[in-house]
């Protein structure tokens, strides 16, 4: 998902960012479970909103600087992949590991201010806050929380990060299924239609989130569509006219496969 056109790190060093991580690291905090909690608020139009993990919940550091809030509603949603191991522990422990070790990554190795993405889905189906105050901002519907996510989308586009690599398969179910609800959650907040719905690919050279997921797409357009209701359609998305003029000017900036087995050592805490 990297995409900051200043960085100059492969997000293969991401592997090193992962261990860093100490196994007390990997102990759930007394605060994930009111993170979760509190990530349970109701959608403005009153109706329950998808369980989503605030950054305290997960143990995030503060951002080293203020997050920027625009005080404009997101044009759409771009999907992304984090192209880490398709491992088997969908436990929520494993979930908050991968989310400090992604900010460990974006923030100590990329020099940004913090997380880029703004919401993760895990292999598990959790959903967790990304960069500081993104929930806030959702819950709001009203503001958005300016990303690191997209060349040339950072302002207007939500950026949605799914645990895993999917080239050559598909997400689990269950992962899929949480990602449509908080698209749903997204669209019903912001007002955007479910045919706004786009993969990374579609903006930067790169293959997030990877030919399977991007396959499925027009899938998560129809189920977010049907989760609206009304008369959404799920047509399919315009198409980008122009990338940025930057968008090639640093492959490896937007370089997305990490060594395979990142993480693992996690596994086995």
């Amino acid at each position: 998902m990297t995409s900051d056109p200043s960085a100059r790190l492969s997000r293969r060093s991401l592997v090193l960012a992962a261990l860093t991580l100490g196994s007390a690291g990997l102990l759930s905090s007394p605060a994930s479970a009111a993170g979760a909690a509190a990530g349970g608020s109701g959608r403005r139009d009153g109706a329950a909103a998808p369980r989503i993990t605030d950054c305290d919940g997960w143990g995030a550091r503060e951002a080293s600087e203020e997050v920027v809030v625009l005080g404009t509603r997101p044009e759409r949603i771009i999907v992304h992949h984090t192209a880490t191991a398709n491992v088997t522990d969908y436990s929520q422990q494993r979930a908050h590991a991968l989310a400090r070790a992604i900010q460990t990554y974006h923030m100590d190795m990329q020099g940004w201010i913090d997380t880029g993405q703004h919401f993760t889905v895990s292999r598990g189906a959790f959903v967790l806050e990304g960069r500081h105050d993104s929930l806030a901002a959702l819950v709001a519907g009203d503001r958005l929380v300016r990303g690191a996510h997209c060349v040339g989308q950072n302002s207007v586009a939500i950026g949605i990060e799914n645990e895993g690599t999917y080239m050559t398969e598909e997400p689990p179910a269950a992962q899929f299924s949480a990602l449509a609800d908080l698209c749903a959650h997204v669209c019903r907040q912001y007002g955007v239609p479910a045919s706004e719905i786009y993969g990374h690919r579609d903006f930067n050279s790169t293959s997030c989130p990877g030919d399977m997921l991007y396959a499925m797409l027009p899938k998560l357009r129809q189920d977010v569509a049907r989760r609206l209701g009304g008369d959404q359609t799920a047509s399919l998305p315009r198409r980008p006219l122009r990338r940025p003029p930057h968008w090639a000017a640093d492959p490896a900036a937007l370089a997305e496969y990490l060594p395979a087995g990142l993480l693992d050592p996690l596994r086995t805490r």
